[in-house]
């Protein structure tokens, strides 16, 4: 199923030792990067090519200009999905799961069928409620295959309260591990929360979004 992600606070947060790179990737250890997790640099190029990837499909829409007035903060909630998907593979090899280009087919045509079977309105839903740009819809399911996977590994069933909370301390452990250095220009590394700044929609599974449409 299509699931959200969402955040959910956790009894006690886990704080990141290391400083975040200074504005503008002007650190001479991280030239050029928006964020690095681990020993993996996301480019500030890297990370344009993402924004610009969800501004084209955007003006594309019927809602294109109300889609792009509502999402201001693009490159911070790009950028915050982008390193979450690092820690959050980085957590599911630890866990020894997998993945398989079987799984994410199948939650990608399970999602297709609660939208009548349309990829247009698919991808509708998922760039207007989650800033998804159509070519990271595969990327998109992949994670959340994995999310689900850790889960279930944890003992919980997805979209579980318990769930919800398991994995988030799971993944700000492993985030913590890693090492999360955020570019202030983008925000800063919510330890607790696993998310950059305020961004919306971090971790985690639990309804569908409404078919475009429709009242959420």
């Amino acid at each position: 199923m299509l699931r959200r992600r969402i955040a959910v606070p956790i009894a006690a947060g886990l704080l990141l030792a290391s400083p975040a790179l200074t504005a503008c990737g002007s650190d001479p250890a991280h030239p050029g990067a928006a964020a690095v997790v681990g020993d993996h640099r996301i480019t500030v190029s890297a990370l344009q090519s993402k924004v610009n990837e969800v501004r084209a499909a955007q003006a594309k829409s019927p809602q294109g200009d109300q889609l792009i007035d509502s999402s201001g903060t693009l490159s911070t909630q790009t950028l915050s999905m982008l390193v979450q998907n690092e820690v959050i593979d980085k957590a599911v090899r630890d866990a020894g799961i997998t993945v398989s280009a079987g799984d994410v087919q199948r939650e990608h045509a399970a999602a297709l069928q609660q939208f009548g079977g349309s990829e247009q309105q698919l991808d509708s839903a998922l760039l207007t409620q989650y800033k998804i740009a159509p070519s990271a819809v595969d990327a998109f399911f992949r994670t959340n295959v994995g999310v689900g996977k850790l889960i279930q590994s944890l003992g919980y069933q997805p979209g579980s309260d318990g769930g919800n909370a398991a994995v988030l301390a799971a993944i700000t452990k492993t985030a913590a591990s890693l090492g999360v250095h955020v570019n202030p220009r983008y925000g800063t590394w919510d330890a607790r929360k696993a998310i950059i700044g305020t961004a919306t929609d971090p971790w985690v599974v639990t309804k569908t979004p409404a078919v475009v449409g429709q009242s959420a």
